[in-house]
C-alpha cells in the first residue's frame, strides 16, 4: 500500500472510530508499528489528527473532506482492491454454486461483494447484511433482495442490529457466503467482535456455509473466532495454496474448491 494511500485510509477510519490506537492501525492496515507511528507523526505535524499517549484522536471540527457522507468506508474499497483478480475468480465460483430459486445468505465483505457481478442476470432470494451489494443488485439485477434491521456501520459497509429480533430470523437459506480476515485449524475467524454477532445470527438461518478466502487468508487468524472449522462446509480459495494446508482441512470435512488464481 503506498504511503499517501495508507494515511488517507487512517484519517478515514478516525472519521469513524475517533480514537484509535497504534495496535488497532497496525492490524487495519497491515503495517509495522515503526511504519504507523511515523505516519501519525507526519499527520499530526499536518494538523490532520492529534497524536496522543498509543495513538491518535480525530480533530474535534472534523476534517476537510470527511468520507462519512459514503455508505462505505474507505476500508471497505481498500480491501476489495486488494487481491482484486483472485477474489474475483472465488467469487464467480462461489455464484456458480447457486442453483436458480434458491435462497442464500451473503455475508458483508470485499470478497463477498465481488459475487454482485456474477449475480446479475440470476434469479436468486438474497439475504445480505452488505448493504453496498445489495444496492449493486436492485440497480442492476432482479434477485429478491432482503436487508435485516440495523444501522450501517460504515468501516465495512455493512448493516448491523443490536436486537435479537430483526427480519434475519424468518429467513430460511440453503446456503451462507461469507469472507474471512483468517482461516486456520482453530477455525475462521474475524477481525471485530462487533461483527461476530451479526455474523452468526446470519448462519443459524442457513444450512451450510460456503467461505470464501483467498490463499494469503489461509493458515493465518485474528482477533475474534467465528466458528471452528469443522462447522465449515465449503472452501473456495486460489491455486496458490500450501496443498497441506488445504488437505489439513480436508481431513476435518471440509470440502476445498481451488480455482486457478495465477502466479
Amino acid at each position: 500500500m503506498l504511503e499517501i494511500q495508507r494515511q488517507q485510509l487512517l484519517l478515514d477510519i478516525l472519521d469513524e472510530k475517533k480514537f484509535v490506537t497504534v495496535a488497532e492501525l497496525t492490524q487495519l492496515l497491515r503495517s509495522s508499528e515503526a511504519t504507523i507511528r511515523r505516519d501519525l507523526v507526519k499527520l499530526d505535524k499536518q494538523n490532520k489528527l492529534v497524536r496522543v499517549h498509543g495513538g491518535a484522536q480525530a480533530l474535534e471540527t472534523g476534517r476537510e473532506g470527511s468520507k462519512l457522507k459514503h455508505i462505505a468506508g474507505n476500508a471497505f474499497w481498500v480491501s476489495r482492491e486488494t487481491k482484486a483478480d483472485v477474489k474475483r475468480l472465488i467469487a464467480k465460483k462461489a455464484v456458480e454454486l447457486c442453483a436458480e430459486g434458491e435462497s442464500i445468505i451473503i455475508n458483508g465483505g470485499s470478497s463477498t461483494y465481488m459475487m454482485g457481478e456474477f449475480l446479475q442476470d440470476r434469479n436468486l432470494n438474497i439475504l445480505t447484511n452488505s448493504f453496498v451489494l445489495a444496492q449493486e443488485l436492485a440497480e442492476r439485477s432482479t434477485n429478491q433482495i432482503s436487508l435485516p434491521g440495523g444501522e450501517i456501520y460504515r468501516k465495512q459497509g455493512i448493516i448491523l442490529s443490536a436486537y435479537d429480533n430483526d427480519t434475519t430470523q424468518h429467513y430460511s437459506a440453503s446456503k451462507m457466503f461469507m469472507g474471512t480476515p483468517g482461516i486456520s485449524e482453530f477455525g475462521v475467524t474475524e477481525s471485530d467482535a462487533l461483527l461476530i454477532r451479526s455474523e452468526q445470527k446470519l448462519r443459524r438461518q442457513a444450512e451450510k456455509l460456503i467461505v470464501l478466502a483467498d490463499s494469503s487468508k489461509l493458515d493465518q487468524r485474528s482477533s475474534f473466532i467465528f466458528c471452528p472449522l469443522t462447522d465449515v462446509d465449503t472452501l473456495i480459495t486460489d491455486s496458490n495454496a500450501d496443498q497441506k494446508i488445504l488437505d489439513s482441512y480436508a481431513r476435518l470435512g471440509v470440502e476445498v474448491i481451488v480455482v486457478d488464481g495465477g502466479e
